[in-house]
């Protein structure tokens, strides 16, 4: 076994997923994780925190581009559409990783897990409160900041199911707008 190799963390990561779906989360080990991937576990360890982590570790990355996007928006921009264009560049850098296979196993190691799926609510509802906080510094007040930046979220995981679910009805971009519009159309 190398002491570095360039790809580590995408082997790991390649891993982790695999023996998750054989195995289950709860049955696998970091152990596990780092001999499947011919590492050693320090070397997990100079990846990720936890073996969770190899499901969350590009959250922060996610909620960092959803709000510079929201940030960005036209200044006349609505609440709503505001946290809309933060959600759909959640989308995009989703698509600019390619992480289209992993995003549908995550989500399939997050559906058998209780304790992931409470993690991952708790990431969404984190996105949420930064969303919230960015539309406040624009200008939005509660509870309009709130709710837009929740209804935007809201719109992102629906759409991310929906996506997940049925493979070939279109891009996860195209979802999320679609449950955005959703969103839209219950206001009329």
């Amino acid at each position: 076994m190398g002491r570095w190799t360039p790809d580590a963390q995408l082997r790991l990561r390649a891993a982790a997923l695999e023996l998750y779906r054989e195995r289950g989360f709860e049955q696998t080990t970091v152990a596990d994780i780092a001999e499947r991937a011919g590492l050693t576990e320090r070397t997990f360890f100079r990846h990720f925190s936890d073996k969770r982590e190899v499901l969350f570790a590009g959250s922060a990355d996610l909620q960092d581009a959803v709000v510079a996007a929201i940030a960005a928006a036209p200044a006349g921009s609505s609440p709503l559409a505001a946290a809309g264009e933060g959600v759909l560049s959640a989308c995009r850098l989703i698509a600019h990783v390619n992480a289209d296979d992993f995003s549908r196993l995550r989500s399939a190691v997050i559906a058998a897990t209780p304790s992931l799926q409470e993690r991952e609510l708790l990431k969404l509802a984190s996105l949420a409160a930064a969303s919230a906080a960015i539309l406040r510094e624009r200008g939005v007040r509660e509870p309009g900041a709130s709710i837009a930046a929740d209804a935007a979220v809201s719109a992102f995981r629906i759409g991310f199911e929906r996506w997940v679910a049925e493979p070939d009805g279109g891009t996860l971009e195209q979802r999320v707008a679609d449950a955005l519009e959703a969103v839209r159309a219950l206001a009329r």
